[in-house]
């Protein structure tokens, strides 16, 4: 492969793209919006149109796990990882209309706003905690560790009900979990214990369904049962399995927008001011950091049907690759898109997705990234990076920082 090429296919989870994609997905978005690329084995959709016309294609499906599964059958995996697939594939993520719309309508009012408004003083008193105990760790410290993660797991078990002496057990699954669905862990062995965790995680879920049955409470599972859909139109087990995604799915995403989002703003020192001098305009600066630089790069599809795409022609079987970060700096759609601008109206970026598969969860994610910024900057005036050079974990999927080191 000769460097033009390279410099059209880069290989998504070479250190170099994944430290800064921007300029590698720009030149593939300018020269081939919908491209085949070798390098990564999948359609690389890289302009705005073109991901959004995917997400609401019908020929486009969110399947990713019975493909795995038709190329190993359950009968050649261990118990657990056989068990371990089947519930993945009950998450609504992976799930596509109708049955995606059934799932789905077992939360519906359980995120709505009003639900979500009420969580606003357990997440703003999180927020106070972990940022003093972040300032008492020392002049400096991990803004991924002690604040940008732990934040959104804690919000993310008070608001499903978990009782704060389960936490701990709960966040821990809750976080393999995770590795194991977004391609982070690394050896047989961590695979393994990731998969155990998440039956670990379904049976607790489970116990802890039918003791809100027993003793609803003002959270989300209590409210999703409230609906009274669970049982009649979607089935116990369906309901733990979309349970177990919950549990993760929010806390990544917010953890990372938060840490990368705090990294940009420390970078440009403009936009810092102006979100200091008005805290209102969180709200803002929450959509454009989704936009500019968000937790998510892309979105993995598989294509169900033949069908057309601009002057390309996909088939079934191919995979496809909705690169939203590179859809939300096309320039045909937004002014200046290489900027970082808090106060950027109108903001149509694709950060949670679009149309039926739109992240459930972005109510809440948007209700924790918004305090976090406004009352660690108000927590902390001086704060600044500790070393402007930062990791990033390896991840087709994820924009997500190692560590970041601040003073507070």
């Amino acid at each position: 492969m000769t460097a033009t090429d390279r410099a059209l296919d880069p290989y998504l989870l070479d250190d170099e793209v994944v430290a800064d994609p921007f300029p590698h997905l720009a030149r593939l978005r300018e020269a081939a919006p919908v491209h085949w690329s070798p390098a990564n084995r999948a359609w690389l959709v890289t302009g705005y149109d073109q991901v959004a016309a995917c997400f609401a294609e019908p020929a486009v499906s969110a399947d990713r796990i019975t493909p795995v599964l038709s190329q190993t059958p359950l009968h050649l995996l261990g118990p657990e990882a056989a068990r371990a697939f089947q519930i993945m594939a009950g998450w609504m993520v992976f799930v596509d209309p109708p049955e995606h719309r059934r799932l789905r309508s077992v939360f519906r009012g359980a995120f709505g706003p009003g639900q979500i408004r009420r969580n606003r003083p357990m997440v703003q008193e999180a927020v106070a905690r972990l940022t003093a105990a972040a300032g008492a760790g020392g002049p400096v410290t991990d803004l991924v560790a002690d604040f940008a993660r732990p934040l959104p797991a804690t919000v993310a078990a008070a608001w499903m009900g978990v009782p704060p002496e389960d936490t701990a057990d709960f966040q821990r699954w809750a976080i393999m979990v995770g590795d194991l669905a977004l391609g982070s862990v690394q050896s047989p062995e961590e695979t393994e214990n990731s998969h155990r965790a998440l039956l670990d995680l379904f049976a607790y879920l489970r116990r802890l369904v039918r003791r809100r049955r027993e003793e609803p409470g003002a959270d989300l599972i209590s409210a999703a049962l409230a609906g009274g859909l669970v049982g009649e139109e979607v089935g116990e087990d369906e309901f733990v399995a979309m349970l177990t995604h919950i549990a993760f799915a929010g806390g990544e995403t917010t953890s990372n927008l938060i840490a990368v989002g705090v990294w940009n703003l420390l970078r440009r020192p403009d936009q810092l001011e102006l979100l200091r001098a008005d805290p209102e305009s969180a709200r803002g600066a929450v959509e454009e950091l989704l936009r500019f630089d968000g937790p998510s790069k892309l979105s993995v599809r598989q294509v169900a049907a033949d069908f057309a795409l601009g002057d390309r022609t996909l088939r079934a079987g191919d995979r496809l690759y909705l690169v939203t970060a590179a859809a939300n700096r096309d320039p045909s759609r937004f002014d200046r898109p290489d900027e970082l601008d808090i106060g950027r109206s109108p903001n149509p970026h694709l950060g949670f997705g679009h149309g039926e598969h739109f992240c459930l969860g972005a109510p809440l994610a948007r209700l924790v990234a918004g305090a976090a910024l406004t009352d660690l900057l108000a927590a902390s005036p001086r704060l600044a990076l500790a070393d402007h050079e930062v990791r990033w974990q390896p991840s087709l999927l994820n924009r997500s920082l190692r560590s970041l080191p601040v003073r507070l």
